[in-house]
């Protein structure tokens, strides 16, 4: 059985466990908690947000272009390393862009025809468990992580990959984390705790797909626009610094916005047009694989090459 070791990880990505690096974020939830943990432990400083189609930057982003980390996201770029956790390959292609992103889903070689298989967890539990890192035994702490990429609603619906992953991730306390996630009595203080709470500073846009097994709630998410949800990016980071003990980041001051054109294209065509000669082609600058049929990619009209000029 595959196991990941912490050490090779670090030793493989030095730079994920060094002091003061600038990042960018996904500009949704799963990014601003895994912002307030690496402004906390690390002294990252947050420059700006991507959602998939548009890059807002602060000047020292565009003064920094080329030592930027990319965090909760997968980037083509070389100089673009990044922290993320999707499928990005077909066939095991060595893509070049991902030499430098450290993804769980890359260390363990898996493709698309493995996505069952796939790391089921949120960016922000596997740099957790990277810097072995605990938090405040409370459960709104507990549910503040476990909300991001709707965790532990994954761990109710793909219950044996998870039990798989937390195997490969040993040394880590996972028992707390998960324990009775899978009940009505967890659903119900879900209910009474955590979604009145986020409700409180308007930190849900929105549902996602996925239902509760036993209440039949459907997981609530959050997509920011920076150009406007400013307060509510402030108003997480000190919901998180009250319930996680963690420092709030300063917000960025944002002065560029760089606009790309997403699209989506089934899997399928990408395979027979090859992986590599369709990224190419069309100067993707980062995908994902979403579905086993699907492949959605954003492109700013650059070959492996960041739009932050």
């Amino acid at each position: 059985m595959m196991i990941l070791n912490r050490e090779d990880i670090i030793s493989k990505y030095p730079w994920i466990n060094e002091s003061g690096h600038q990042f960018i974020i996904s500009s949704d939830y799963d990014g601003i908690i895994c912002a307030s943990l690496l402004n906390h432990f690390k002294g990252w400083e947050l420059v700006g947000y991507y959602d998939m189609e548009s890059i807002w930057i602060s000047d020292n982003a565009k003064k920094n272009k080329n030592d930027i980390i990319w965090v909760d996201l997968n980037i083509l770029p070389k100089q673009g390393r990044a922290i993320g956790g999707h499928i990005i390959s077909i066939k095991d292609e060595h893509i070049p862009g991902f030499d430098t992103s450290c993804n769980p889903n890359i260390i363990a070689n898996l493709n698309s025809s493995n996505f069952k298989k796939k790391f089921p967890m949120s960016t922000i539990l596997f740099l957790l468990w990277v810097y072995n890192i605990s938090i405040p035994k409370k459960i709104l702490s507990k549910m503040l992580i476990l909300h991001s990429d709707s965790a532990w609603l994954k761990s109710q619906h793909y219950e044996d990959n998870f039990n798989r992953w937390i195997k490969y991730m040993d040394d880590f306390s996972w028992k707390w984390f998960f324990n009775n996630i899978n009940s009505k009595i967890f659903e119900t203080r879900v209910g009474e705790i955590l979604y009145p709470k986020l409700n409180s500073i308007y930190a849900i846009s929105g549902y996602s797909k996925l239902r509760s097994k036993h209440l039949k709630f459907r997981s609530r998410e959050l997509k920011v626009n920076p150009d406007w949800d400013e307060d509510i990016i402030h108003n997480l980071f000190n919901l998180f610094a009250t319930e996680l003990d963690w420092t709030p980041p300063k917000l960025p001051i944002i002065k560029h916005r760089i606009d790309g054109s997403k699209n989506q294209i089934a899997l399928n065509k990408v395979k027979e047009y090859g992986l590599n000669k369709f990224l190419n082609d069309n100067k993707v600058f980062s995908y994902t694989i979403t579905s086993p049929q699907t492949l959605s990619y954003t492109s700013f009209g650059y070959k492996y090459k960041s739009p932050i000029k």
